[in-house]
């Protein structure tokens, strides 16, 4: 994701917003149609290693969430080789050692057992992965890790600690979802170039919201475009939501951690 989103996410007007719906629980069912959503349907399936969708349930896994675990190894200290084969390694040692039979969906979200995870496998298994790769075996599952420090390289606040980066970069990784799912939906309606108009009313504080000037470039009245705006927030926290879903235990635990999560965008 370019250096924009970041600025994107980081306003408190999103935050401001975004906190009113926390106890909204109408938002309606993710639609699987065109997205590979990493849910705890799919950690469930990934934890059988005679699954036949094991591996795509791996790649789901690795695809959404190595980024955040890569910058936290860049900000324990890490050098962008090492922390590259340790994203690697991790991913692939999931199945291999089992450690998904712990991601009991009754038990705790996923974005805590997998810090839990590769924390425990920094501890116990990097001399082993270090001694390996410079032996020349290939890393088991492909990263583009060029973009992962080019990334890193434009985080904010460098300050934060490594457990801190990590929940801020997995809240980001939520909203960049989020967003690419509000994408789909308006291209899928044919409204992309209105979806590019609108995005940045996003992070606007309602106060500084200037109708006029979104009407003229939508080409609508003053009051079309205040519905456009509105039902693209609406829209928006919906997909949040149900994003934020697909990462905890239960229903119950959709508004704490929702809080949780705003409050790592604040640092």
């Amino acid at each position: 994701m370019s250096k924009n989103w970041l600025e994107f996410a980081s306003p408190p007007g999103i935050r401001s917003w975004l906190t009113v719906s926390t106890t909204d629980t109408t938002a309606s069912p993710a639609p699987d149609a065109g997205f590979v959503p990493t849910r705890w349907t799919v950690v469930l399936s990934a934890r059988d290693a005679e699954s036949p969708d094991a591996g795509a349930a791996l790649e789901s896994l690795c695809r959404t969430y190595w980024y955040p675990l890569y910058a936290y190894a860049r900000r324990l200290g890490q050098a962008p080789p090492d922390a590259q084969d340790l994203t690697q390694e991790f991913f692939a040692r999931l199945l291999e050692k089992h450690w998904l039979a712990g991601a009991d969906r009754e038990k705790g979200r996923f974005r805590s057992f997998l810090l839990t995870a590769f924390k425990r496998f920094l501890a116990n298994e990097w001399d082993r992965v270090h001694r390996q790769k410079r032996g020349g075996q290939a890393p088991h599952l492909p990263l583009d890790t060029a973009l992962a420090e080019s990334r890193y390289q434009t985080e904010p606040a460098m300050e934060l600690p490594a457990d801190r980066l990590y929940e801020r970069r997995w809240a980001l990784t939520l909203l960049e979802r989020t967003m690419a799912r509000l994408r789909a939906e308006f291209e899928s309606a044919g409204k992309a170039a209105e979806f590019e108009q609108l995005k940045g009313f996003l992070t606007a504080d309602r106060a500084a919201l200037a109708y006029a000037d979104i009407a003229r470039e939508l080409g609508l009245s003053e009051g079309a475009a205040r519905v456009a705006v509105h039902r693209l927030r609406r829209r928006f926290r919906e997909v949040f939501r149900e994003e934020v879903t697909h990462t905890v235990a239960a229903a119950e635990d959709v508004d704490e951690e929702l809080r949780h999560l705003l409050a790592a965008l604040a640092e």
